[in-house]
């Protein structure tokens, strides 16, 4: 083959590379963008969001060959769109453990999402003590010339959740070698005892609501009041007696 032929080749390989990324980009968009509505939503309608924040991540094309390796597969883009499911991974955050399952029924109801599985590591938590649901959902992408279905793992946890697996990620990262008991059984505890906490301060949060929902209604100027994306909008009496009409 000679120079120009490789530069082809190489060119039609980067195009074709560059287009499998951007789909799962893409799906990431799609799905981010439908989570920002339901924190939206609930933000100005229940003065409360069951979504702290999200975080999303691709993987790299070196990371997803040491994967395919690691497999034993064929190496082509088909192969690894088959094999590898969590090249699109969207992390969302809660407050409480009651959220995780609030979102992912959300989610579930989306016509246009189709959950592939659904993992649950917080009704039975990995021996290590890791916590999380795992949602695998694929999302339709509309590209210029066609329409791609893609994967995209969905990881929901508590800020408690994340905080012991993003710590215990840093302790092991790049630890290849059989870890000592003793630090398992740390770790375990360490795991254990965000648990607990997780389910005091849903209690907590339980009991402050219910304390909210007994003090009574609104003030009549709170009831008037509309907040749209920071904006404050009045509705005038007039305009509620027409609707009520």
């Amino acid at each position: 083959m000679n120079t120009l032929n490789q530069i082809e080749q190489f060119k039609k390989i980067k195009y074709e590379l560059t287009r499998f990324m951007l789909i799962y980009k893409f799906a990431l968009d799609e799905i981010e963008t439908k989570i920002e509505i339901l924190k939206q939503e609930f933000q100005s309608l229940h003065d409360y969001s069951p979504i702290e924040h999200t975080k999303s991540r691709i993987k790299s094309p070196e990371s997803i060959m040491n994967k395919m390796l690691r497999k034993n597969k064929e190496f082509s883009l088909t192969a690894v769109k088959n094999s590898i499911k969590d090249i699109a991974g969207l992390r969302i955050t809660c407050s409480f453990i009651s959220d995780i399952y609030h979102v992912s029924e959300m989610l579930q109801k989306q016509d246009d999402l189709k959950i592939l599985d659904i993992k649950d590591y917080i009704k039975n938590p990995k021996p290590n003590g890791y916590q999380s649901l795992h949602l695998l959902v694929e999302v339709p992408v509309f590209m210029s010339d066609c329409q791609e279905q893609v994967c995209v793992e969905v990881q929901i946890r508590t800020i408690a959740m994340d905080f012991w697996a993003s710590l215990e990620h840093k302790i092991f990262y790049k630890y290849d070698q059989a870890v000592p008991e003793h630090l398992t059984r740390e770790l375990k505890a360490a795991a254990d005892s965000a648990n607990a906490l997780d389910l005091q301060m849903e209690r907590l949060h339980r009991e402050i609501k219910e304390l909210k929902d007994a003090q009574g209604e609104d003030s009549d100027e709170e009831l008037r009041r509309i907040i749209i994306n920071n904006q404050q909008f009045t509705l005038p009496a007039n305009f509620i007696k027409l609707l009520g009409e």
